[in-house]
């Protein structure tokens, strides 16, 4: 074979390699008509999920892609979803900063590709005037607090909201959120079976239901056990501003002997403050923070988890807010049982469907069960031995 002929082979093949396979090809491959190709790609149809799942295989292994413009043009819809966060900051994407947004958002991304989509993280400060440029199908917004305007106006535009957390009085399509009550519930009980008898809480100043919920439920706790509350607030999106207010809850004259602190980095921020006031973690003070970060599995000691699992919650929300966008029904969709609301669903038609998801404590060494104490020594200043 000649050099030139050679080059020839190896521009056909490239030539073979970049063309894109058709709907055409994925439906002679898998043995079905192209309209099935294109309910089961959509979501849409009542398919065996067999059928479904093998021409998403074969379309997969072929490497199709639906065409953007034509299916604009199609339905009317750009195949972009957008995430925000309103709540934590005025910056725009300091949320990122957080173990579980990270995680959130990779599987959201994820799950967005696997259904034709792209999702575009937007900031969600004013400063940005970017929501009217961008044409979204539908947004997922996480953590809106009370009255979130940037939700109300998606909303009122008729762009469907998913949110991830239980929306207070912002009007939503769908919501997914952690049973905070039960977790929080659950995380005394088991400090307290641990031997704690002073539990503290490091809690935060914004009114999305994570941190109201949980709060609440902790203050509710301390009625029922007869235990006077000992907690301290601080907004959440300033790391610095943890740290203080992890050193003013040791520091109180009635120094909790456990905490749960709801966010990240509050476990490296009371293991450092503990040391400073020479106490002992967990003999002297049992500590368990709410994170998906790995590090809490690397202190010294390793620190108890609360796991709100964001990569089901943030599959979960995609899968929401795209059946939504395409007025998927109970039983012709990809979660069957469920009803889901028009797009155009306004206010005013009932509560809009919410989704319970579980949560996971991991128990490390710094809340193992320890015998109870029966005195608690006061704080020590900084630095004295």
């Amino acid at each position: 074979m000649t050099a030139a002929a050679n080059q020839n082979g190896r521009r056909a093949t490239a030539s073979r390699r970049l063309e894109r396979a058709g709907i055409r090809d994925v439906a002679a491959a898998a043995g079905v008509s192209i309209t099935t190709v294109s309910d089961a790609l959509n979501g849409k149809g009542r398919l065996p999920d067999e059928t479904r799942s093998r021409v998403r295989e074969v379309a997969e292994r072929l490497g199709y892609r639906p065409s953007a413009a034509a299916r604009t043009l199609r339905t009317g819809r750009s195949g972009l979803i957008g995430l925000t966060v309103t709540t934590y900051g005025e910056e725009p994407f300091t949320f990122t900063e957080f173990a579980y947004f990270a995680e959130m958002a990779r599987a959201a991304t994820s799950a967005a590709l696997g259904r034709g989509y792209a999702l575009v993280v937007l900031p969600a400060s004013s400063r940005h005037d970017v929501w009217s440029n961008i044409a979204l199908d539908g947004t997922v917004v996480i953590d809106p607090p009370d009255q979130d305007p940037l939700v109300t106006e998606l909303y009122r535009s008729g762009v469907p909201v998913v949110s991830d957390g239980k929306p207070g009085n912002c009007p939503v399509t769908a919501w997914v959120d952690n049973d905070h009550e039960a977790a929080v519930l659950g995380i005394l009980e088991h400090l307290s079976e641990a031997g704690a008898r002073r539990i503290g809480l490091l809690t935060g100043t914004s009114t999305d239901t994570y941190t109201r919920l949980s709060t609440e439920a902790y203050l509710a706790w301390c009625d029922r056990v007869g235990q006077e509350p000992v907690y301290e607030t601080y907004p959440a999106h300033d790391p610095a501003a943890g740290a203080v207010a992890a050193d003013r809850l040791l520091a109180r004259p009635d120094r909790p002997d456990a905490v749960y602190g709801l966010f990240d980095p509050n476990g490296t921020d009371l293991l450092a403050a503990a040391r400073r006031y020479g106490l002992r973690v967990p003999e002297d003070l049992l500590l368990v923070c709410c994170s998906e970060s790995d590090v809490y599995a690397n202190t010294e000691p390793p620190i108890t988890t609360l796991s709100l699992k964001p990569r089901r919650i943030g599959t979960t929300v995609v899968n929401l807010l795209i059946d939504a966008i395409e007025g998927v029904d109970a039983g012709s969709g990809s979660v069957p049982g469920r009803l889901f609301p028009p797009r155009y669903r306004t206010a005013g038609t009932g509560p809009p469907p919410g989704t319970l998801m579980p949560t996971e404590l991991i128990v490390r060494a710094s809340s193992q069960r320890r015998s109870p104490r029966t005195t608690i020594s006061p704080p020590r200043p900084p630095g004295e031995v």
